[in-house]
């Protein structure tokens, strides 16, 4: 409303300084007149604020379509950026009933799979061949292929879409399998082995002790190499004393 306010305010100048140079002789008094019944009623009507909500109807439906097309253009360039971010599963035979275990971390699994690019350009497949045997947690397989593996039952098929992140990413696996690609899975769960307790405990421990040995064992070489340091000059300064003595005696 600022706007409209300032153009009442120029028109009133103006109908003002109309009337004045009206009364005095020249050109202006010519031109002037006839122009202010114009001038006037457009003031009228900014005053009843017809022009401004017209105005500001304007600029609001302008703005709001410059809003629109640009949150469009946006998600139209998240999709072609990122067409797929997060694992897609979908079961193709469910689980039998009664199934009492399911697969997870630190079992032995064994699976057939086929899978493919999205085009449908099958890559690998071990349905002429024996299972592909597996342990969850070993990164044995790509990431998502071992999430899709999880809280299976021997005899369910499942379908899975991976993402590139979850997959060969940018570099790909030539030339197979393109950079950024999307992959497709079909896997079947044939055969499970349950982890044993020890199994599982020496999973879960043996990395951890990794972790603390490491810095064990570098302090055990800074130690020694420390000593080294500090032993050398003297048992230099002892050798060289005692061929001196050596020298001495005879």
């Amino acid at each position: 409303m600022s706007f409209c306010a300032h153009f009442i305010r120029c028109l009133e100048q103006i109908l003002n300084w109309g009337a004045q140079c009206s009364l005095q002789p020249g050109l202006l008094s010519v031109l002037l007149p006839p122009l202010l019944p114009f001038f006037s009623k457009l003031l009228l009507l900014l005053r009843h604020n017809i022009f401004c909500s017209f105005y500001l109807g304007l600029t609001r439906g302008a703005t709001s379509r410059d809003q629109e097309e640009a949150e469009a253009e946006a998600a139209e360039e998240s999709k072609s950026e990122t067409p797929l971010r997060t694992l897609q599963l979908e079961t193709l035979v469910p689980p039998p009933e009664g199934c009492a275990e399911y697969s997870a971390m630190g079992d032995t699994i064994q699976i057939h799979y086929t899978g493919s690019l999205e085009d449908g350009h099958i890559i690998d497949t071990s349905l002429a061949r024996d299972p592909l045997q597996v342990e969850l947690g070993k990164r044995q397989v790509i990431p998502g292929l071992e999430q899709s593996l999880l809280d299976m039952c021997v005899g369910e098929k499942r379908k899975v879409i991976i993402p590139p992140h979850l997959a060969y990413g940018k570099r790909g696996s030539p030339p197979a399998i393109p950079a950024d690609a999307v992959l497709q899975f079909e896997v079947e769960l044939v055969g499970l082995s349950r982890a044993s307790y020890w199994q599982k405990l020496l999973n879960d421990v043996l990395p951890l002790l990794c972790i603390g040995l490491v810095p064990a064992l570098l302090g055990l070489i800074g130690y020694y190499l420390y000593q080294k340091t500090q032993t050398s000059p003297i048992s230099k300064k002892k050798l060289k004393e005692e061929k001196r003595n050596k020298a001495k005696k005879k």
